[in-house]
C-alpha cells in the first residue's frame, strides 16, 4: 500500500489579481498548477463576485486560488499565504497582486467513542443479580466488540445499523462510552484547538519548572524573583487547564429547565481541567527537587535538555519546508558545513590539542590513544552538533510565519547568516572552556599536591624523579630538578620524560635514559633520597 506524504498543514483561499493579456493570464494558471494549488474560481475584474466591488479592467483578471502550505495557525498564517503569492510572481515574471485572503477551517471534531453491547442480561435493578448485571456491562462483559462515534443518540442508531458486507441490523444493543473523556453534556475541544490549550499549559510548567530551578540553587534577595515569576506561571497554567476543558454544547447560562445543569457540567469540566493541571504541576515540581532515589535537574541541565529538544523539532519542521532548490541549498549547505567540520576536527583531536597548548605542549608529545582521541572528537561534535540551534530556530520562526522570514527576501539570508555565525562562535567558546578547566584543574592538583584529574585518555601521575647521572649532568628543558619532591608525569614523548615544574609554571622536559621514574602513593610527601 502506498502511502501518501503529507504536503501541506494550511489551506488559504487567495483572491489573485493578475494584469496584463491573455498570455498572463495562461502563465499565471500555469504556476498555480506547478504549485500544486487549486484554482477554484476565476474571473474578469468587476465581474462574478467582484461586480460592484472592484472596477471593470479587461487588462486584469481574477482568481481565487487555494494556497497550501506548511507552517502553524496563528494571526500571520493568512499573510503568509499572500508572502507566497509575491514570491510567486517575481519567480515568473507576472504582475500579481493578493486582493483578499480567507483561512480555510480544517479543524477536526473530537467525537465521543461507545461500545455497543447486548441488553438480553438486564433484568430488574433493584433485585441482586440485575445490579450485578449492571456492573459487569460497564466493565465490558457484554460487549460486541463494534464501536460507534458522536452523540449518545448518534451513537445508539449506528450501532443498531447494519453495515453492507457486515452484520445486519441489531435493534437489540445499547452503548457505553469508553472511554470517558467528556460528558453528556459536553462537547469536546476541536482535535488543533486541544493541541494548542495543551501547549499552553505545558509551555507555563515548563518555565514554572526552570524557575523554581534557579529559586532552589539562588541565594540571598535574588530568589524572591525566581518565586514570584515561578508562582506566577503556575497561576497562568492552573487558568489555561481549567479552561481547556470541555465546552459546553450550549451556553452554560440562562434561566430554563436546563441551565442548572449544564451550569454543574461547566463547572466540572473546569475541575477536572485544574485537576489535572495540579497533578502536572506536582510532576515537574518532582523532576526540578528530584524523585525519591534520583537526584533532581538543575537549570544547566534543563537549558541542555530544551535546547536539544528546540534543535530536533526545528530541524524537522525546516526539512518539512524544502520545497524548492532554493530551500533546500540554504537549509543543507549548513548542515553539511556543520558535519564536515564536526568530523574534521574529530580526527584532528582538537580538545586535545587545546589542552596539550594550555600545558604548553603539543598533542604528539601526549601521546594519547586512538579510542579516547575518538572519544574527545565525539565530545567536540556534541558541541558543534548543537551548532544545528541556528538551524532549527529558522525553521521554528518559518513554521510560525515570522516577517524576517518571507520567502524570496534577501535580508534573509544576512539574518540566517548572522544567527548560524554566532551559535558556532558560541559553540567554539563551549570547546575552548571545556579545554581550559581542565588545564585549571590540574594546575590546581599540582599546587595543592593531590591527584590530578584525567582528560580523554590523559592520565596525569605523581612519581619522583631520581637522576641516574649528576645534576649538573641532565640534559633538561624548561628549568632544574629538584629529586627531592614530586612532579606530576604526563607520559614519554621523544625518550624525554614530561613533567611540571610548578615553580615555574612550565614543563620541565628530563631525558628517559638520564633519570628513574618511581611511581609515589602520596604527592604530600617529599621524595626519599635515591638507593643505590
Amino acid at each position: 500500500m502506498r502511502v501518501v506524504r503529507r504536503q501541506y498543514d494550511q489551506r488559504v483561499l487567495t483572491l489573485v489579481e493578475v494584469r496584463g493579456g491573455t498570455r498572463d493570464f495562461d502563465q499565471a494558471r500555469a504556476v498555480f498548477g506547478a504549485q500544486q494549488w487549486p484554482v477554484v474560481a476565476e474571473f474578469g475584474r468587476g465581474e462574478g463576485p467582484s461586480a460592484g466591488v472592484l472596477s471593470v479592467d479587461s487588462g486584469a483578471h481574477l482568481f481565487c486560488v487555494e494556497v497550501r502550505f506548511f507552517g502553524a495557525r496563528n494571526s500571520r498564517t493568512e499573510r503568509a499565504a499572500g508572502w507566497r503569492i509575491r514570491q510567486l510572481a517575481k519567480s515568473a515574471v507576472l504582475e500579481m497582486y493578493v486582493r483578499r485572503t480567507e483561512l480555510v477551517a480544517a479543524d477536526r471534531e473530537q467525537l465521543e467513542e461507545y461500545r455497543s453491547h447486548t441488553t438480553a442480561h438486564r433484568t430488574d435493578p433493584r433485585r441482586a443479580a440485575g445490579r450485578r448485571a449492571r456492573v459487569l456491562e460497564r466493565w465490558g462483559r457484554y460487549d460486541t466488540g463494534s464501536i460507534a462515534l458522536g452523540t449518545p443518540s448518534e451513537a445508539r442508531r449506528l450501532a443498531r445499523m447494519g453495515l453492507p458486507g457486515g452484520s445486519p441490523a441489531r435493534p437489540g444493543l445499547d452503548v457505553r462510552m469508553s472511554p470517558r473523556r467528556g460528558g453528556r453534556d459536553r462537547e469536546l475541544p476541536r482535535e488543533d484547538e486541544f493541541d494548542r490549550r495543551l501547549g499552553r499549559v505545558f509551555g507555563w510548567l515548563l518555565v514554572m519548572a526552570f524557575t523554581v530551578g534557579c529559586f532552589r540553587q539562588a541565594q540571598g534577595p535574588l530568589r524572591w524573583p525566581f518565586l514570584l515569576i515561578g508562582c506566577g506561571c503556575l497561576a497562568g497554567a492552573l487558568v489555561c487547564a481549567a479552561r481547556g476543558g470541555a465546552v459546553p454544547r450550549t451556553a452554560a447560562g440562562g434561566s430554563g429547565p436546563g441551565a442548572a445543569p449544564r451550569r454543574r457540567a461547566d463547572r466540572a469540566a473546569r475541575l477536572r481541567g485544574l485537576v489535572g493541571g495540579v497533578v502536572a504541576a506536582a510532576v515537574f515540581l518532582c523532576l526540578v527537587y528530584g524523585v525519591p532515589g534520583g537526584s533532581p535537574w538543575t537549570p544547566l541541565q534543563m537549558l541542555v535538555t530544551a535546547a536539544v529538544t528546540v534543535t530536533v523539532v526545528g530541524i524537522w519542521l525546516l526539512m518539512r519546508q524544502w520545497t524548492t532548490w532554493t530551500e533546500w541549498l540554504t537549509a543543507t549547505v549548513p548542515l553539511a558545513v556543520t558535519l564536515v567540520t564536526g568530523l574534521v576536527v574529530a580526527s584532528g583531536s582538537v580538545l586535545h590539542g587545546l589542552y596539550a597548548d594550555g600545558l604548553d605542549l603539543t598533542p604528539d608529545e601526549l601521546d594519547v590513544p586512538g579510542l579516547w582521541q575518538v572519544a574527545a572528537g565525539a565530545k567536540l561534535v556534541s558541541y558543534l552538533g548543537l551548532g544545528l540551534l541556528g538551524p532549527a530556530l529558522w525553521g521554528i520562526a518559518k513554521h510560525f510565519h515570522f516577517p524576517f522570514t518571507k520567502p524570496g527576501e534577501h535580508l534573509n539570508a544576512v539574518v540566517y547568516v548572522l544567527l548560524y555565525v554566532g551559535v558556532v562562535a558560541s559553540l567554539a567558546g563551549l570547546a575552548l572552556d571545556n579545554a581550559a578547566r581542565a588545564v585549571a584543574r590540574t594546575q590546581e592538583a599540582t599546587e595543592q599536591r593531590r591527584a590530578a584529574p584525567s582528560y580523554f585518555g590523559v592520565e596525569p601521575e605523581w612519581t619522583c624523579v631520581q637522576p641516574t647521572v649528576p645534576l649538573a649532568g641532565l640534559n633538561a628543558e624548561g628549568g632544574l630538578l629538584d629529586p627531592g619532591r614530586p612532579y606530576l608525569f604526563f607520559g614519554v614523548a621523544d625518550k624525554m620524560a614530561l613533567l611540571w615544574n610548578t615553580e615555574t609554571d612550565a614543563p620541565l622536559k628530563e631525558p628517559v635514559g638520564q633519570v628513574r621514574l618511581v611511581p609515589v602513593e602520596d604527592p604530600a610527601r617529599p621524595c626519599p633520597p635515591p638507593t643505590g
